[in-house]
């Protein structure tokens, strides 16, 4: 795919991976401020120059790492186990470990969905790319449990942009000083009950059922 990074020869791959390694560690110990071209060469033991010509700058190593983080998760959701004959299970089952994914990391599901870092917009062909990749094991899974009558891809949408509206408000809760008077007590427990309702309520409007 068309990207702003670097076109890699097989043997600059190593390294380049080498560098994606630092970077997605500093993303996860230091937060966003650290993403700088310096703080991932230093992570990675190497010098700024080094990051400049595999990248071509800042953009092309946010893009690459952008890449990265996309690649967690489609690799995430198909080490899911094989479908069975309870494809409505199967897509509860999916949606969880969608929201673990997020919680593992905040800042890099941020990254992904959100603009934390000023003035880094994704590649647009990156973006499409990686979004279509990972949208597509959602459609996969409501295709099979997905009324004649209903447009598969729209049904997919509607679910996947559902799960980020309360995944999103978890992770902005979770992120503040709990509410005293709040009616979802702040514990994981309470919160995954909440999501599967959502979660399931959703599913229920869209008309998903098995066979």
């Amino acid at each position: 795919m068309a990207t702003r990074h670097l076109s890699v020869r097989p043997a600059e791959q190593g390294n380049r991976e080498r560098f994606l390694d630092a970077a997605l560690t500093v993303l996860l110990d230091r937060g966003v401020p650290g993403l700088t071209v310096r703080g991932v060469a230093e992570a990675a033991g190497a010098s700024t120059i080094s990051v400049y010509a595999r990248f071509g700058g800042r953009a092309g190593l946010l893009d690459a790492l952008y890449e990265r983080t996309f690649d967690s998760l489609r690799e995430m959701l198909e080490s899911l186990p094989p479908s069975t004959s309870d494809g409505v299970g199967d897509l509860l089952h999916l949606a969880l470990q969608y929201r673990e994914f997020a919680r593992e990391s905040p800042t890099r599901y941020a990254l992904m969905f959100e603009r934390p870092v000023p003035g880094f917009d994704p590649d647009p062909a990156l973006r499409s790319a990686v979004l279509r990749t990972v949208f597509r094991l959602f459609i996969d899974r409501v295709a099979r449990v997905c009324p004649p009558e209903t447009d598969a891809r729209a049904a997919a949408y509607q679910l996947w942009t559902a799960m980020h509206g309360l995944i999103g408000a978890e992770l902005m809760l979770a992120s503040r000083t709990p509410l005293p008077d709040w009616f979802i007590p702040p514990t994981d427990e309470a919160n995954e009950e909440m999501y599967r309702r959502g979660v399931g309520a959703m599913m229920t409007g869209l008309g998903l059922r098995n066979p």
